[in-house]
């Protein structure tokens, strides 16, 4: 990568970062229990009684449930870094702000976002928005579309995340860039809905 360069106090708004619904229709009560069951497999709670080639297949389908919401979130993630590199063509590259590659803005998401956006992801309960973001890019990086669980090996769907971890690492080191930070590049970050709320206010006092 590029060594981070001082740009002075100029402060750029790049485009939102806006975040869609998961459209799996996957209860918060199903993720509890495929969690159950991975920590019964690993001896780490009692077990409750339920076969173990049960607590296996309900493990899996967890995992892969987990995967598609990853992948999903990572589609929304890549269309705003990609709206940031057509942005920077038009602003920054014409400013003399060269070397701002797709990595440029996936750093900034996962590595230093703005405060007001840490705040916000803490308030919606994404604490570990580190590795939530670059596993989602990760995936994308290496699937146009979610694969079916049937082309998937049990080793890959017991611990995508640290594939998707790795995925993402190869994604950052596969071009140079230049580091960039929220003293000069600021966003907004919305879920779908309020953004829609906050256009439709807009639109109703014009």
């Amino acid at each position: 990568m590029s060594p981070t360069t001082t740009l002075g106090e100029t402060v750029w708004q790049l485009p939102p970062l806006i975040l869609h619904p998961f459209n799996e229709r996957v209860p918060p009560s199903a993720l509890l229990e495929n969690s159950k069951a991975a920590l019964m497999l690993s001896g780490m709670i009692p077990s409750d009684g339920t076969d173990p080639g049960d607590l296996k297949r309900r493990l899996m389908q967890g995992r892969y449930s987990e995967l598609r919401m990853l992948f999903f979130l990572g589609k929304d993630v890549m269309r705003w870094v990609n709206q940031c590199v057509e942005w920077a063509t038009r602003t920054a590259e014409p400013a003399g702000i060269s070397d701002l590659r797709t990595q440029s803005f996936a750093g900034l998401l996962t590595a230093s976002p703005p405060e007001p956006v840490k705040d916000k992801l803490i308030r919606w309960g994404v604490a570990d928005y580190v590795s939530i973001f670059s596993r989602a890019i990760g995936m994308n990086a290496a699937f146009a579309d979610p694969p079916p669980s049937d082309l998937l090996s049990e080793e890959f769907l017991r611990n995508y995340h640290r594939y998707a971890d790795h995925l993402y690492r190869c994604y950052m080191d596969s071009q140079p860039y230049r580091v960039i930070g929220p003293p000069n590049f600021h966003f907004d970050l919305y879920a779908s809905g309020e953004y829609s709320r906050m256009l439709e206010s807009q639109w109703g006092e014009g």
